[in-house]
């Protein structure tokens, strides 16, 4: 798998970097930085994540 943008409600949010058997998320909006860093297993697992902090903390803004 190479790098992988991930968007929320059709927002670039951040990108998956592939990192030993899991993807790492890299933040680059405000909203989803409590995430910056963490991994996961799937696009789907980080999808889900984000989903849930942001419903958590917050709306995304463009």
């Amino acid at each position: 798998m190479h790098k992988q943008v991930v968007e929320y409600a059709g927002v670039p949010v951040g990108i998956l970097v592939p990192r030993d058997d899991s993807l790492t998320f890299l933040a680059v909006k405000f909203h989803v930085m409590g995430l910056d860093g963490c991994r996961f297993a799937s696009l789907g697992d980080a999808h889900t994540a984000i989903q849930a902090h942001i419903a958590r903390d917050g709306m995304l803004a463009a």
